[in-house]
């Protein structure tokens, strides 16, 4: 299939796609309804799983008040500035600037409503821009991410889907063969978020792989002039704001969704310590990224690379310390892409699901009986009769759904490990194509092979003819 054929069958497929993305994230407003008619209370909350950050942090951050992120400080917490990277931020005020027409009394509500407006219209360029990377797959992983539970359940728990919305906008740039311009769409991708950071190792060793040192040099110089572009004056005149999301970072204990909440909980001394979980969680994804480095040269095949970018934000989130439940978000585009296969995709929303009600049904129970809820029994009764469990569910219940996301997720990893030592069994390859997203690298001879390098090494058999 060719390029221009891969972007036409997306333009055709932009208005359904549109339509169906648009009306999924409808349901997600109204799943939240039972809380932003309640005006967020607590404990209506998380009975009805339908938490977001977004209403609360309007007034804890001083939005409502007129504070500008990073240049005005707020007290009441640890924080004084808003915690998010410059993007989001930037975001968060255009919204609080959008609403000041409101009354007084109505700007809370009007902030959270028009906030989950834009971000819907995120969501619709991310499916888009997905579908576009995917190629003659456009209708299938477009669904995949417009359709997913993941999806209707936590696009408006926070801002995520601003930096959903433009790594997939780099990734669909990068399939176009404009490197530069991916470069550009990455560096504001991380201006809004640490992660898409990631990204940028799969790019770089793809192209030493395939030898595309220009495209790579473009690529590289457009993410840094991006996102200086957007941090140099906050930077300059606003630095201790600026700095307020990386020290936050570091100094951040456990949280709710991590491994690591689970293994205090269970006795294992020292995660009390948090340079010692930052150490543990920094030194496992660094051992993890090294594998998929030596995947990456060694593989008989070049791997694709959306396989790449899923694999290493799997290495980041498995060993992390903080796991929320929106970073969902963050997988569903590279699933679409690095795996376009529908049964196992549904398996991890099950346990993506399973994970987002026990979290807010965990601290119901927390919050309002620390130590009680619901147990395993209680729970699937309650959940078999379309209801919630009152009281919240006991800790035990609850590490069952955490490592039902973090098994489900584990083994999306290891299927797409297997399908890039035996790229027989990649269906996007046995389908004919190379890498649809790949762009400068679809259809690539390489450069640089592990693998061709041992067999250049071995020895040559000689035949020695008999007498």
């Amino acid at each position: 299939m060719t390029e221009r054929s891969g972007r036409g069958r997306a333009a055709r497929l932009a208005p359904v796609l549109t339509g169906v993305t648009a009306l999924v994230c409808l349901l997600g407003w109204l799943q939240k309804r039972p809380c932003s008619t309640a005006g967020f209370d607590f404990v209506k909350t998380t009975t009805n799983g339908c938490y977001t950050d977004i209403y609360p942090l309007y007034f804890v951050r001083g939005l409502n008040d007129g504070r500008i992120p990073y240049f005005d400080s707020f007290t009441g917490s640890d924080l004084h500035y808003v915690e998010y990277p410059v993007l989001s931020g930037g975001f968060m005020q255009l919204a609080a600037v959008l609403v000041r027409p409101f009354g007084v009394d109505e700007r809370g509500m009007a902030f959270y409503n028009v906030t989950v407006l834009l971000l819907a219209l995120l969501a619709i360029v991310a499916v888009l821009a997905t579908a576009y990377a995917a190629g003659r797959r456009s209708l299938r992983a477009g669904l995949m991410v417009a359709l997913s539970p993941a999806l209707l359940l936590t696009a408006y728990i926070n801002w995520d889907l601003l930096a959903v919305a433009l790594s997939a906008l780099a990734l669909a740039a990068w399939t176009a063969r404009r490197p530069a311009l991916a470069g550009g769409l990455l560096g504001l991708a991380i201006a809004a978020k640490f992660y898409p950071l990631l990204f940028l190792g799969p790019l770089v060793l793809l192209c030493v792989r395939a030898g595309q040192w220009r495209a790579m040099g473009r690529m590289l110089a457009g993410t840094a002039v991006a996102w200086l572009a957007v941090n140099l004056p906050v930077m300059v005149f606003a630095w201790d704001g600026w700095l307020e999301f990386y020290t936050f970072s570091q100094h951040r204990g456990i949280d709710w969704g991590s491994v690591f909440f689970f293994l205090k909980d269970h006795g294992l001394s020292g995660l009390d310590d948090t340079g010692r979980v930052n150490l543990l969680g920094t030194g496992t994804f660094l051992v993890l990224a090294l594998g998929i480095a030596v995947l990456t040269l060694a593989a008989p095949r070049r791997p694709r690379l959306p396989q790449l970018m899923f694999l290493v934000l799997v290495a980041f989130m498995l060993p992390n310390k903080v796991w929320s439940p929106q970073y969902v978000l963050w997988l569903l585009p590279l699933v679409a892409l690095a795996r376009p296969k529908v049964p196992a995709f549904l398996v991890w929303q099950a346990g993506e699901i399973l994970y987002f009600f026990g979290i807010w049904w965990y601290l119901l129970a927390v919050s309002t009986q620390p130590g009680g809820g619901a147990d395993l029994s209680d729970t699937i009764s309650s959940v078999l009769r379309f209801d919630a469990p009152s009281e919240g569910i006991t800790s035990g219940v609850y590490h069952l759904a955490l490592f039902a996301r973090f098994f489900t997720v584990l083994a999306l990893a290891i299927l797409v490990v297997w399908e890039i030592l035996r790229p027989s069994a990649d269906r996007v390859r046995t389908d004919g194509d190379d890498d649809p997203a790949g762009g400068v690298l679809d259809g690539a001879d390489d450069a640089v092979s592990l693998t061709r390098w041992r067999h250049s090494r071995t020895p040559k058999q000689t035949t020695v003819p008999a007498t």
